[in-house]
């Protein structure tokens, strides 16, 4: 008997496949893709039984990939992928309006000097979002976020915009006081960069005089170190503006390497891929 061409599944049925492979549930692949539970479960079990084997293990709240099921992921990964980015190439830039969403700091020391530049990539459609203090949250939606962590996000694109390196630093006026500098007054601020107590143990010097001016953002602190009022443990990268503009010295040159920094980070929803490209090549 002549064998029968194979059918090809129809594109909504592989996109609930790949939803709930994502996802871990088909309630969870529901939520993303704006279907009913149910409408996802019936287009799954019309593609198991075209193909005629079972791509999921069904438990009471989550499902598992079978065998076959976590063979074929990859390749439909990829085909969806291939569809994606040659439609974008052929038929449009993808996104335009762009929203990024970064602290204080973050966007007066990187983003504002490259903003004209993301204008343009944005198709003169930005937003900037300041992120809400102790706010770490990285949804996967439509906005550009610039997190600090390592980046072990789930994000389809991810950037390090640099290596984080940290460092006492004070205006020139401050450097004119007699004594060396660890007896100078200290600027303390909160995040998850290393403070005092870190370059103490690290480097062998006093854990004293304690800080008396604390502030809840680096963005302050690095003011009031311009000011002249203390000395600041800053971010090399970010303040690498203010040194060679002199606005503030650097007092040793053995910084912390440390193993946290700034990422870009964004779901397929908040950019195409030719605009995460150039988004790339503006801020890296």
């Amino acid at each position: 008997m002549p064998k029968h061409p194979f059918k090809m599944p129809p594109l909504e049925w592989i996109r609930a496949f790949d939803a709930a492979a994502r996802c871990g549930s088909f309630t969870a692949a529901a939520t993303e893709t704006g279907l009913t539970q149910s409408a996802i479960s019936q287009r799954i079990g019309h593609l198991e039984k075209l193909l005629g084997v079972a791509l999921f293990y069904r438990r009471a709240r989550s499902t598992s990939l079978t065998i076959e099921g976590e063979a074929w992921l990859p390749h439909v990964r990829l085909a969806l992928n291939t569809l994606k980015d040659s439609s974008e190439a052929l038929f449009g830039s993808g996104r335009r309006r762009l929203t990024i969403s970064a602290s204080q700091s973050i966007i007066d020391l990187w983003l504002l000097p490259r903003l004209m530049r993301l204008q343009a990539v944005s198709g003169g459609q930005l937003t900037i979002q300041t992120m809400v203090l102790g706010a770490h949250d990285a949804a996967l939606d439509d906005v550009v976020r610039i997190r600090y962590g390592t980046g072990n996000w789930p994000h389809d694109h991810k950037l390090q915009l640099f290596d984080e390196r940290i460092a006492p630093l004070a205006s020139p006026e401050l450097t004119k006081n007699s004594g060396h500098w660890t007896e100078w007054p200290r600027i303390a601020y909160s995040g998850s960069r290393p403070g005092w107590n870190t370059w103490a143990s690290r480097f062998g010097i006093s854990t004293t005089p304690v800080p008396h001016l604390r502030f809840d953002t680096f963005t302050t602190a690095l003011g009031a170190a311009r000011a002249g009022l203390g000395v600041i443990l800053g971010s090399l990268p970010l303040c690498a503006a203010d040194i060679k503009a002199g606005r503030l010295v650097l007092l040793s040159e053995k910084p912390i390497d440390h193993y946290e920094s700034y990422w870009v980070i964004a779901g397929p929803s908040a950019v195409g891929r030719t605009q995460w490209d150039s988004i790339v090549n503006i801020v890296n």
